[in-house]
């Protein structure tokens, strides 16, 4: 074989190895793909903007709705974001917290912990007004967590961005919503493993219950805290004394020291300033304390953790948060950085928002939050 020949057979090897090679490159880069898309199903269909052509207007009808609520009825913002926990936390986020009983469903709401929630009738009115604007378009699940976002936004706290394009669920979960929601009364270790088995580290825990920051807390829910605590002739040890005697002035309607804790499983999220008409104590149902005491909009976040540090938190299950050493890290650094928690806040509450969520073909988009289609 002479050289000519020689070169060109090698040349022709060459493009060969690199096609080889070329090849085995694109088969890797799409099997990466498909992967990735396995992985991140949920932003397959999820994405920001998900109603620009099909109801361009959604985000700002939900928006506006929520401000003008606020301005008549400041218990709005607390009751849209402890609606959003509690959907998201029971198989995720997919409205089914808002099914009435009836039609071979099993209501989450008649659960002790959702006995006292609120802001169906809110959800009712944005639901109303974009039905009217684009029928059909808009689910359920969707305004739940916009709405949420918005409360958080007229309460002080920060802005989020929040892909759209939830599904509604077409069942409601009763007995997961009564026991896997977190409650008021657990200790620390049993919160971060109940927020652990929704994927959130400590940190992110830490984050969350800064939710908190906003509400009425009524007596019942921490009356068990200021007398004979845990079988004890006096308060629970972790409150400041002279914050005991002031909840205890608040709360002295009804001071009757034999209280204990309260018969329902109350869960953990903010308490609405509405009453609670399921109360099992003879407390005044208008007693209580305000999460935002020191006047609405102070530093949303800032103000909840320099009270757990002033031993002032008014629930057990946020007081303890200074009993661990990476959550009182956190909380460290939450009250004396409102930039670092309102980062940290709004990120956790993206993440919230994407629990499990339901995309097309799953699901449906409910004409009326309160049952299927």
């Amino acid at each position: 074989m002479d050289f000519g020949r020689k070169l060109s057979f090698l040349v022709f090897m060459l493009c060969v190895l690199i096609s080889l090679k070329n090849q085995n490159a694109e088969t890797s880069r799409k099997a990466s793909s498909r992967k990735l898309q396995e992985d991140d199903g949920l932003h397959e269909w999820l994405r920001y903007d998900y109603y620009n052509e099909s109801c361009p207007l959604a985000e700002r009808i939900i928006r506006s709705t929520v401000q003008a609520l606020y301005q008549l009825r400041p218990d709005v913002a607390p009751a849209l974001l402890r609606l959003v926990f509690h959907d998201c936390f029971v198989e995720g986020c997919d409205a089914s917290v808002l099914l009435d009983h009836g039609d071979g469903i099993e209501s989450e709401k008649d659960s002790l912990p959702n006995e006292s929630l609120r802001g169906y009738d809110v959800i009712d009115i944005i639901k109303s007004e974009l039905e009217e604007t684009c029928p059909g378009v808009v689910s359920c699940a969707d305004i739940v967590a916009v709405a949420a976002r918005e409360s958080v936004l007229v309460a002080g706290g920060p802005f989020y961005p929040l892909y759209t394009g939830r599904r509604d669920s077409v069942v409601a979960f009763p007995i997961i919503a009564t026991y896997e929601l977190p409650s008021p009364l657990d200790d620390l270790s049993k919160t971060i493993e109940s927020f652990a088995s929704r994927g959130f580290d400590e940190r992110e825990t830490v984050s969350l219950l800064g939710a908190h920051s906003t509400g009425t807390i009524h007596c019942k829910f921490f009356f068990h805290r200021l007398y004979n605590f845990n079988g004890s002739d006096g308060p629970d040890p972790s409150i400041d004394p002279e914050f005991v005697q002031l909840l205890r002035s608040n709360c002295s309607s009804s001071s009757h020291h034999s209280f204990g804790p309260p018969s329902t499983s109350p869960s953990l999220s903010p308490l609405p300033s509405s009453d609670d008409n399921n109360s099992s104590t003879a407390l005044s149902q208008n007693a209580g304390m305000k999460m935002d005491y020191e006047g609405p909009r102070t530093d949303f976040g800032t103000l909840y953790y320099r009270s757990l540090l002033q031993r002032k938190g008014l629930l057990f299950v946020d007081q303890q948060l200074t009993s661990g050493e990476e959550t009182e890290t956190w909380v460290r650094a939450y009250a004396s950085d409102l930039s670092l928690f309102q980062r940290d806040f709004g990120l956790a509450m993206i993440k919230l928002s994407n629990l499990k969520v339901l995309t097309a073909p799953k699901g449906q988009v409910r004409l009326n939050c309160r049952k299927v289609n």
